[in-house]
């Protein structure tokens, strides 16, 4: 139940997500409310794929709700007993398929942790950016003043209006009044004239007052939409771009929303103002009346920034992105996509009187062989208050697809050609805003976005946004690709940081940045002016790029070790060198985690004990990937880690954590409640690693592995309970066939650093030989069947795990 209590403690607007999703009855919101507890202890994830479990589940919550039905039993809770009984009247159509109702009630156990981990998020932001928001709050406190005086200013001007109102009205009515009085006395009608001429002076002085009040107002005004739409709008679009490629910042527009409207507020009040200066010109005018001639010029420019006002508060909110994406931008042919557009100036009067149009960008650049698509779908929306969460002008487009156009064979005129990934497209909205008598076309676009038809080509097509939305400035920039620049490494290292926040809500230190850029760039003492070339990013090395490579990372994290990453358990990026100068220090079963140089989407981890000679020896295992850990999580490997000492006594040698943390105390709340033969594990270690003696060296025969030969020369190898290995049903006796590692994606072209360990092709060696020593008796057993398991010291074939 913690999670449904720290969902209805969040802030309104995350509540507010929470009733959007539960709109509907496949998961009723009361159902989740009164059965909080019990949910969220089930095994949804399992019962999903498991029909006996599934239709357990599904009787008990049917059973649940008979209890919770009963306890309405005053007339006050008639709502709520009419409501259980239709709720478990719907929940019978999953008689017949009861994991349907597993599935579904597991996808919003999933959509309300995405809650959860944005409402963190949102907490880390204010976090990270105390000192920016410090500045951000004075500027904004600044402007806030300004608009507080733009209002005063309205209010002082309609004072003044009603004041030149009644100040004519006095003349009008005495004027009217003497001219209907028949005067014949010269001498009376000189003195009327002259009580006239002071009183239309007097008006004259109070129009032309109006009219530099009114002025002074406009000119204000102009410098205030330049700094919301010159400033505060391009840094909110900067940081929109940013947040797309996972930067922690907030793009909430709900204070734009309020200063754009407050500044139309004004000028359309100044609108009306001008109006009645043309009501009260002709009621009474004279020559050279102030309002005939400076009125023109003041309407022209009060129209010109209702313009400027309007046209830049139209934007896109949320950028294009499909519902399983890897990120916002990339976009698939024939796979739905949402996108939706914000008004920033928000009168009631307009709702539902505005209606949007997509489409694709029509100005097609002169790019050989770029493409051609159009949008499908519902693609007009009402712009409305309906969808927004917070009363916000909003057209949201959630059902979208795109179509390529066919070849009609005259695709650009140029020499230049790009990659699918590399082509950038942009997705164009178009409105009408009619206000009163004001009408003003508006139109707004997203940001870049590239276009696959396959999902191979997804990560690639990341890479492109990535790189894109890191550098450029320019949000309309197609021909970017054409001539790509490169990155500054604080630049890179920034964005490679916001990978892993976004991913597993922890960024990486300065100590994890270095080991990167001395690979990229080789040692130097300040890397802040090395550049990165898109090249080096994601062209380079096909298809093992450094993207390729730090993207397995990524995704690794995110599926397996999000928890570890996030407690800072992984140290992750740091070299072999200095793992082994970082563990010889410390003492013995000090063992660290990093993550494979060479192997695309592996972990390792490294400990040191002492050595016969009394010497810090420091050894490790071959990398797990996803197939090991999709089996057995990576605590459990470490949890069950064991290598046999002298007289066959099983030890697990991982007993701190770097620098000093105790194993259980970092991992035991991670360990599944039953250990040994009791563990869900133990049916995933089937088969044991031995190490051999051959000619004075050490061999590691690995059982598990799929490519195998047969090693020469080698027998058959007694197990620990006196089996012959090879006659081992469970652990057939195999060698493990050579491995090569391909070049690893993130060395530099430098030379290399002396104390690396490189990828290497090995011809002829076992990929497992080592040159550190182990007591002839030494073994690796029963515990390892993990696939390719190997506790192993240094390697003399330079393979880089």
């Amino acid at each position: 139940m913690a999670q449904w209590n720290r969902l209805c403690n969040l802030p309104a607007v995350y509540r507010q997500q929470l009733d959007e999703l539960y709109d509907k009855d496949v998961l009723p919101m009361e159902v989740r409310h009164y059965l909080a507890g019990w949910i969220e202890e089930q095994e949804w994830k399992r019962a999903a794929q498991d029909y006996d479990l599934a239709m357990v589940l599904y009787q008990v919550l049917l059973g649940n709700l008979d209890i919770q039905h009963s306890r309405f039993v005053h007339n006050v809770a008639f709502l709520q007993r009419h409501n259980i009984r239709r709720y478990k009247q719907n929940f019978q159509m999953y008689e017949d398929d009861p994991c349907v109702l597993a599935s579904n009630v597991l996808w919003y156990l999933e959509k309300e942790k995405d809650i959860l981990q944005n409402a963190d998020l949102t907490d880390q932001v204010h976090v990270l950016q105390i000192e920016q928001e410090a500045m951000e709050i004075s500027s904004q406190q600044d402007l806030e003043r300004k608009l507080i005086g733009l209002q005063n200013e309205v209010q002082c001007i309609k004072h003044a209006m009603s004041c030149l109102e009644e100040q004519q009205d006095e003349f009008d009515f005495k004027y009217q009044t003497f001219k209907m009085e028949v005067v014949t006395d010269e001498a009376v009608k000189n003195e009327q004239n002259k009580i006239f001429q002071v009183l239309i002076n007097r008006l004259n002085e109070c129009r032309k007052g109006v009219l530099v009040d009114l002025r002074k107002h406009l000119d204000k005004t102009e410098e205030l939409i330049n700094l919301l739409v010159k400033k505060e709008l391009v840094e909110w679009q900067r940081r929109q771009q940013r947040a797309c490629i996972g930067a922690p910042v907030s793009v909430c527009l709900e204070q734009l929303e309020k200063w754009f409207t407050r500044v139309a507020v004004c000028l359309f009040q100044v609108r009306d103002f001008l109006d009645k200066l043309d009501e009260l010109v002709g009621k009474v005018s004279y020559a050279n009346d102030p309002i005939k001639i400076k009125k023109p010029a003041l309407q022209q420019k009060t129209d010109k920034l209702l313009h400027d006002l309007l046209k830049s508060s139209f934007v896109v909110e949320s950028q294009p992105s499909m519902p399983q994406g890897k990120g916002a931008l990339v976009l698939r042919t024939n796979v739905q996509f949402s996108v939706k557009t914000r008004l920033l100036v928000k009168f009631p009067e307009l709702n539902h009187s505005m209606t949007v149009k997509v489409f694709m960008d029509r100005e097609v650049p002169q790019i050989k062989g770029y493409r051609r698509f159009n949008v499908l779908g519902t693609v007009t929306k009402a712009l409305n208050m309906v969808e927004s969460q917070n009363g916000g002008m909003v057209a949201d487009f959630r059902h979208l697809t795109l179509k390529e156009q066919k070849s009609s064979g005259g695709k650009g005129s140029s020499d230049i050609s790009l990659s699918v990934t590399e082509e950038l497209h942009i997705i164009c909205f178009d409105t009408v805003f009619q206000y009163k008598d004001l009408t003003v076309h508006l139109q707004a676009s997203s940001l870049p976005v590239v276009i696959i038809s396959n999902s191979s080509q997804q990560q690639s097509a990341w890479a492109s946004i990535l790189w894109f939305n890191m550098i450029s400035q320019d949000t309309k920039d197609v021909m970017f690709f054409t001539n790509c620049p490169a990155a500054t490494w604080p630049q890179f290292a920034e964005m490679l940081s916001w990978q892993f926040l976004a991913a597993a809500k922890r960024g990486l230190t300065e100590d994890q940045q270095q080991m990167i850029a001395r690979k990229l760039f080789g040692i130097k003492q300040d890397y802040d002016n090395c550049n990165v070339a898109w090249s080096k990013f994601s062209k380079e090395n096909s298809p093992d790029t450094f993207w390729v490579w730090f993207d397995g990372i990524l995704v690794m994290v995110k599926t397996f070790l999000e928890d570890l990453w996030r407690e800072g358990h992984i140290m992750g990026f740091v070299s072999k060198g200095k793992e082994k100068l970082l563990l010889k220090k410390k003492q013995s079963g000090t063992f660290l985690l990093r993550f494979s140089e060479s192997v695309i989407g592996g972990i390792t981890f490294s400990w040191v004990e002492t050595s016969l000679n009394g010497e810090p020896d420091v050894k490790t295992v071959q990398p797990f990937t996803k197939v090991d850990l999709m089996q057995i999580p990576l605590v459990e490997i470490i949890r069950n880690f064991q290598i046999l000492e002298a007289g066959n006594i099983p030890v697990n040698p991982l007993v701190y954590l770097y620098p000093n943390t105790s194993k259980e105390e970092a991992f035991a709340k991670y360990y599944s409640e039953e250990s040994g033969d009791k563990s869900p594990y133990i049916k995933y270690i089937k088969t044991k690693l031995v190490f051999v003696s051959k000619e004075n060296t050490l061999e590691a025969v690995s059982p598990m592995s799929s490519d195998v030969a047969q090693g020469e020369g080698l027998e058959p190898i007694t197990g620990l309970c006196g089996e012959v290995v090879g006659q081992d049903e469970d652990c057939p006796f195999v060698c493990s066939s050579v491995e090569t590692f391909p070049h690893a994606p993130m060395l530099c072209d430098s030379t290399l650093c002396p104390d690396e360990d490189f990828p290497m092709c090995l011809s002829g060696t076992d990929p497992f030989l080592y040159d550190d020593s182990l007591t002839v008796d030494s073994v690796l057993p029963e515990l390892s069947g993990f696939q390719e398991f190997i506790s192993s010291p240094t390697q003399t074939c330079g393979s880089t795990f």
